[in-house]
């Protein structure tokens, strides 16, 4: 496959910090590319290094076949966690202004289309602060998208938005992939990442704890999750040394088996000691393994 984005031996040091250590990753091109870590875990770090914005200490970055050593023009499209536009300038001429920076030609009808498709055509000549944050996450993401860039990084672009926004963002993320354009984009949404990418990254502490499908990545963790509903007045009886955690999701308990338990067994001997609505033998979730990672008591977590 080819890369979009090459990241080969790369760290980040702001002092004695480290955000980023010794940094390794290849993102196909055509893909869907999620970034997933808890907060401070050097995530933006690494997309601002791709985007040229901060240098590495060490190791190299190469976009699109080239070495990042300079602006990415438009052939990169960039959305950052920190939201900025001219508040007091009209949408339709702020995009304008941005599509002519990227591109120099003129963006006015693929502005048009953009507006029009997310329900914006009536703010073009709004000022930009009149705009709520919905509205404007959706014209940040179409000054990304202008010229059709051939890789677009999104930095947490779902944060704070309603169900709707949510649903239009992600559906013109996806249209993106399907026109040729390689899509990363960084979320706290761990449903979100499971449906929409074709490869998963996740980093903790700055450095790379998971890279790859959802299905390379979970079979790391096999199949060891059973996922109860109980009868009304039933209660959770206790499980004994096999069970590593019991999570009460409300309706639901989701019981973690420790390695090498056999969960025929241990579903057996849950079914003799309460009543139960329905079970399921699952493989861990993608918040799952967040948790595991990066949870309080994770390995990972008590050898930092």
């Amino acid at each position: 496959m080819v890369a979009a984005v090459e990241i080969d031996g790369v760290s980040k040091s702001f002092g004695t910090f480290t955000a980023v250590s010794e940094l390794s990753l290849s993102v196909p091109e055509g893909s869907i590319y999620g970034f997933i870590g808890p907060n401070g875990s050097g995530k933006t770090t690494t997309l601002r290094m791709i985007m040229n914005i901060l240098l590495p200490d060490q190791g190299q970055i190469r976009v699109l076949g080239r070495p990042v050593d300079g602006p990415c023009g438009d052939r990169v499209g960039y959305l950052p966690e920190e939201r900025g536009m001219y508040r007091k300038m009209k949408v339709g001429d702020f995009l304008r202004y941005y599509g002519r920076l990227k591109s120099g030609g003129d963006p006015r009808k693929e502005i048009a289309e953009w507006l029009k498709r997310f329900d914006l055509a009536d703010r073009a000549n709004h000022k930009v602060e009149t705009l709520s944050k919905g509205m404007s996450q959706k014209v940040q993401f179409i000054a990304a998208a202008l010229g059709r860039p051939r890789l677009m990084i999104l930095d947490e672009p779902f944060t704070g938005l309603d169900p709707v926004n949510v649903e239009a963002l992600r559906e013109a993320a996806l249209e993106m992939r399907r026109r040729g354009t390689t899509v990363i984009f960084s979320t706290h949404d761990m449903a979100m990442a499971e449906a929409m990418c074709d490869f998963i990254f996740m980093i903790f502490k700055g450095h790379k704890v998971l890279d790859g499908t959802l299905a390379a990545i979970q079979d790391q963790f096999h199949q060891d999750v059973l996922r109860v509903r109980l009868a009304a007045g039933a209660t959770m009886p206790e499980l004994g040394d096999e069970v590593q955690l019991v999570r009460d999701l409300g309706q639901v308990r989701e019981v973690i088996l420790k390695s090498g338990t056999d969960p025929q067994a241990a579903l057996s001997r849950l079914c003799s000691q309460t009543r139960l609505i329905s079970f399921e033998l699952a493989r861990p979730s993608l918040h799952d393994i967040f948790l595991r990672i990066a949870g309080p008591g994770s390995k990972e977590a008590e050898h930092e």
